[in-house]
């Protein structure tokens, strides 16, 4: 069966090496497979991205040597366009009663929940699941606008992943019920991959492994929309010296800083070298790592970048 992936970056800042690993990855993944690959922006918080992020993040992908299949600045694969279908899915939630409105604000969010999770996240308890109408009716008097929880049952969900193997979490215990639009009406990425990924025809998911814990999550709502959930493949963070992950705000290891350092061979082969694909960092393409790539070789926890 043909492989249909997407790498999906949010257009937020500049990408940085991190960000680039993964691009390379979700690519190669297809690639190797004689697959399609989307590239779909996500761009639903329009307060902290911007379509200039979008188009440069364009050009630096193309510049290290990646294509796609379908995507790009069309509206229709811009997260900002395409709210009319979250709209659809969120009504068929709400008849179901699915989903709950949460009225806590962002300290009473945390005073309500508990660190369950070994990377700190808080759980939050479904406070305000258990609201009266007349509760409900007077926050809204207070002025209060209100986020919409998806209502979690108790349920184990396990994914087997590609690249980290299987990972089961407690949807009750382990996710808690977790919102699915915000109270500016914004809708969540949660739901928002969820219904992109399935419109799309998207049946592999390469990512960073930040973003694990959201498999089980997103495999359950795929399901409970009648969707089938893609396979998922989540790929190593780069870590600065000190530890922290890679962020678009580390100047030196973003690509307007690499592209004054590096030929587009060069930092592919760095890349190559991070994703377990060469023994030492030489000049490559894109292309000549096709038939090298498996993901056997990729390595399962995070890799220390150094500063290039």
């Amino acid at each position: 069966m043909e492989v249909k992936g997407r790498f999906a970056p949010t257009p937020s800042g500049r990408m940085h090496l991190g960000n680039m690993l993964a691009a390379l990855l979700a690519w190669l993944d297809v690639r190797s497979a004689g697959g399609e690959l989307v590239l779909r922006i996500e761009d639903l918080d329009t307060q902290r991205t911007s379509r200039e992020f979008a188009a440069q993040l364009l050009d630096d992908l193309r510049w290290l040597g990646l294509d796609w299949d379908e995507g790009g600045l069309e509206a229709g694969y811009m997260q900002s366009c395409r709210t009319k279908y979250y709209e659809e899915v969120f009504r068929t939630l709400k008849e179901r009663g699915a989903v709950y409105p949460c009225y806590c604000t962002r300290s009473e969010r945390l005073a309500a929940s508990a660190p369950h999770r070994d990377d700190g996240a808080v759980v939050y308890d479904g406070r305000c699941y258990h609201l009266t109408a007349a509760e409900r009716e007077a926050l809204e008097l207070q002025g209060r606008r209100p986020a919409w929880r998806v209502r979690c049952p108790d349920l184990k969900v396990t994914v087997e992943d590609g690249n980290c193997g299987r990972y089961t979490e407690d949807l009750a215990r382990d996710c808690g019920d977790f919102i699915v639009r915000r109270s500016d009406g914004v809708f969540a990425y949660q739901l928002a991959v969820v219904v992109d990924d399935a419109l799309m025809g998207i049946d592999h998911v390469v990512r960073g492994r930040d973003l694990l814990c959201s498999a089980p999550r997103q495999a359950w709502l795929h399901q409970m929309l009648g969707y089938v959930p893609p396979a998922f493949f989540h790929v190593p963070l780069l870590l600065a010296p000190d530890g922290r992950r890679l962020a678009k705000r580390d100047r030196d290891m973003d690509m307007g800083s690499l592209r004054e350092r590096y030929g587009p061979e060069e930092l592919t082969g760095l890349l190559a070298f991070y994703a377990g694909l060469l023994d030492r960092p030489e000049k490559v393409t894109a292309k000549e790592l096709v038939s090298l790539f498996s993901w056997a070789k990729v390595p399962k926890n995070d890799v220390v970048a150094g500063t290039p």
